[in-house]
């Protein structure tokens, strides 16, 4: 079998890449024995660049709001190509707070998002109150980013397989042993039963198991590690919708989300924990994510709990994705993407497809190469 490129790795990234690739022309096949099971299945859908902004972090910022500004245009193409609903809502996003000190914060962070060009307008208790009746009396102050939005990441990824179906991609369900080189260019991949599947490039998209992927040298393997991640989805029996907004708050030192679904879904998340591949969901993070919700919306205790569920996000050593050519000729590497997968799909596989077809990747993409000044190792 021969492809032109091949990718490794099929969560949200893959697919999107896949898809962009297959419609440049590309003959185009991915591995993944579980496509969009992972990190894509867990995943919230905040498309936050704004209330997701950390001190430190500025010189991501124009690579997220970039990522942000494509969102419109791409579920749209992607909604046609599928004929299907991804959810994308441009709604935007609440930050609150509940006491002095969080009062103090989020005044300080207004300061440093007006600093950095970020339109967010400061919310009294009232007018929070007003957008979101279901929010605690307690809110003090708020901060709603009208530019911060969301999408279902489930419906993304289904979109996405039947898009690239449509498209011509091919989608096997093997593992992959290794990445295949020769003379110092890939030629391909070895599946784990012993097959060999030959092509000129070869696109790494394994996300948090992009390390463990054999046949890329140790010194140059992407310095990606697992940081898992517990949430659960919370829905009103009646099939209403507690909040219309996403909000996000701090809630005993603790960050906590709430992220509305269409279905009267409520996804709350998310836990940052150094676990390895551990994926098991564990009492103590539940019922802190629930003890977090229910300071912020009293009434999530009378909802109902669908589902728990934990992911592993893939994460480099400052946090920023790895995205360009790899240490092999031939070899591309889409992966680190952290907490903004979902975010980034769109204008990673844009670059991807770029770096495959020959043609010039958007300067806003250095910030993510492989080679910047202090890339992880």
């Amino acid at each position: 079998m021969t492809s032109d490129a091949l990718f490794v790795g099929g969560g949200i990234i893959g697919l999107a890449s896949a898809w962009r690739a297959a419609r440049a022309g590309l003959d185009v096949t991915v591995f993944d024995p579980a496509p969009g099971a992972a990190a894509s299945n867990v995943a919230a859908g905040m498309l936050a660049p704004v209330t997701e902004v950390e001190y430190g972090e500025e010189d991501r910022l124009a690579l997220n709001v970039a990522a942000a500004r494509r969102w419109p245009a791409f579920a749209d193409e992607l909604e046609a190509a599928a004929d299907a609903d991804v959810g994308y809502r441009a709604t935007g996003t609440l930050l609150v707070g509940f006491d002095r000190d969080d009062v103090a914060a989020l005044s300080d962070l207004h300061a440093f998002q007006a600093e950095l060009g970020l339109e967010v307008e400061q919310l009294r208790s009232r007018e929070v109150r007003a957008r979101e009746p279901m929010l605690s009396p307690r809110v003090r102050v708020g901060l709603h980013a009208a530019e911060d939005h969301r999408v279902e990441p489930r419906a993304c990824v289904a979109a996405l397989l039947r898009a690239c179906a449509d498209a011509g991609v091919v989608l096997d369900h093997r593992e992959i042993a290794r990445v295949e080189q020769q003379g110092g260019h890939v030629t391909g991949v070895l599946t784990a039963d012993g097959e060999r599947h030959h092509a000129g490039q070869v696109v790494l998209t394994a996300g948090a198991w992009s390390a463990t992927i054999e046949g890329i040298p140790d010194a140059h393997r992407p310095a990606v590690r697992p940081v898992k991640g517990q949430l659960l989805h919370l829905r009103d029996p009646s099939g209403r919708q507690v909040l219309t907004t996403t909000v996000r708050g701090l809630v005993r030192h603790r960050s906590v989300y709430l992220v509305p679904r269409d279905d009267g879904r409520l996804v709350v998340g998310a836990s940052q924990e150094e676990r390895g591949f551990d994926t098991t969901v564990t009492a103590g993070a539940v019922r802190e994510l629930l003890d977090d919700a229910a300071a912020i919306v009293p009434g999530v205790d009378e909802l109902e709990l669908v589902e728990t569920i934990a992911g592993l996000r893939p994460t480099t050593p400052d946090n920023a994705p790895v995205i360009g050519p790899g240490p092999i000729d031939g070899l591309v590497v889409a992966t680190g993407h952290h907490r903004n997968g979902v975010l980034l799909a769109p204008i990673t596989a844009e670059a991807v497809t770029a770096i495959l077809t020959g043609a010039e990747v958007d300067p806003v993409l250095a910030v993510a190469h492989p080679d910047r000044a202090g890339a992880p190792t």
